[in-house]
């Protein structure tokens, strides 16, 4: 149905019908708006399904309703008041009775941004906590201290400040910071699920360097924290410790690829030096090393999707070497390897890129060399050899059309 008839509906039926979160914020801000998502006041649940028979209910804890509104499953919402009773996420005492209004609807939302509502069909514009202002003024900032009762709040802010360019209220850091012990107990799917759309932004480091200042990057990423504060030589390295220099990386990536899976291997490119020892300082011998075993650990404490664990280990075992390769024959293995691995070979080179500046001949056509060598096949090995004599002489076979290959390029 249309929109103007699925709220004519409504409001025949007593109902006022808003649309809220991303959809009003923005399109405030001038920028392409999302999917709408509408919230209902007063009305009942058995009221609304008598209207829209056909809706589907998705919502677990309260009544969330899909419904399909010019063409496109809008998610429809009760408006809903909440009460703080338990730790974490699940915490919440909710009531979405007919009495709820939209105002204690807004109320418990997380920043001012997301707390704006747009009534229907008179689209009025309902700002009870300067959302508007913030938005024009590049801010993210709490509604209320009912901020702290969702931890993962903290991460929801620092997203909002990467994905749009915006500085964080010291106010709402505060707040940030208070959820620091909660945080450290939240499921690891929730955090996962806050890095992924983190990543999506045009400079990502901005939200991990939100987390670190407000004091709680080392309960959501201790593999980021425990790079902070681990030098490295300067003179390859003048932007700073281990940190800097990922982030740094990170947003080289981001500018080139808008590949997660790309971003997150610049992400963890460098994760081993977290665990250098401090005596081997400023140097971080063997940190490929030690970064596959801090990988391991993190996709224990938050699963990690199957193809970034490939990417990202592939990336951290062969970032210092792969730029740096003399003998023929290795390189022929890693250009094999690297279009094997779930990540496309111009985000691994943009890694690499990132990381050490200009590249070999060897990996800029790299993709296109690789496509050559695998032309060539065993089945084509002289028929007396047998075992190890026939992967001997194709190894030697690529290793001759790889030679030949680099020559026609210089």
């Amino acid at each position: 149905m249309e929109e103007a008839a699925f709220v004519a509906a409504l409001r025949r039926g007593g109902a006022r019908v808003f649309v809220v979160g991303g959809w009003v914020r923005d399109r405030l801000r001038g920028a392409a708006a999302a999917d709408k998502d509408y919230v209902v006041s007063g009305i009942g649940e058995a009221a609304f399904c008598a209207l829209f028979p056909d809706a589907q209910r998705v919502g677990r804890s309260f009544p969330v309703y899909l419904v399909t509104v010019d063409g496109k499953r809008a998610e429809v919402a009760f408006a809903r008041r909440e009460r703080k009773t338990g730790p974490g996420y699940r915490g919440f005492a909710v009531a979405f009775s007919p009495e709820v209004t939209i105002e204690e609807d807004l109320y418990r939302r997380d920043t001012t941004m997301n707390s704006i509502a747009l009534e229907l069909p008179e689209g009025r514009l309902i700002d009870l906590y300067g959302g508007r202002e913030d938005i024009a003024r590049g801010r993210v900032r709490a509604v209320s201290s009912h901020f702290v009762e969702d931890p993962v709040r903290a991460l929801r802010a620092a997203r909002q400040a990467a994905l749009f360019g915006y500085e964080i209220t010291e106010e709402t850091l505060v707040y940030m910071r208070a959820c620091r012990a909660e945080l450290a107990r939240e499921p690891g799917e929730r955090i996962f699920a806050e890095l992924r759309r983190a990543l999506g932004a045009a400079q990502p480091s901005s939200f991990f360097r939100w987390l670190a200042r407000a004091g709680v990057l080392d309960v959501t990423f201790p593999e980021l924290a425990a790079l902070i504060g681990k030098t490295q030589p300067q003179a390859f390295h003048p932007e700073g410790d281990a940190f800097e220099h990922t982030m740094l990386v990170l947003d080289r990536v981001a500018a080139e690829t808008g590949d997660v899976r790309a971003r997150f291997t610049a992400l963890a490119h460098d994760i081993g030096k977290g665990r250098t020892p401090q005596a081997m300082l400023p140097h971080h011998y063997g940190h490929e090393v030690r970064g596959l075993d801090v990988l391991a650990d993190w996709n224990r404490r938050m699963t990690l999707p199957r193809d970034w664990r490939a990417a990202a280990a592939f990336v951290i075992r062969e970032h210092m070497r792969a730029p740096r390769l003399t003998k023929a024959g290795k390189i022929v293995r890693l250009l094999l390897a690297a279009v094997k691995v779930p990540l496309p070979f111009s985000a691994f080179l943009a890694v690499l890129r990132a990381d050490h500046g200009d590249l070999p001949a060897y990996l800029v056509y790299g993709e296109e060399i690789a496509a050559e060598l695998l032309r060539i096949s065993g089945h084509a090995a002289p028929p007396e050899l047998v075992g190890k004599e026939i992967a001997d002489w194709l190894l030697a076979q690529r290793v001759r059309r790889l030679q030949a290959l680099l020559q026609q390029k210089k």
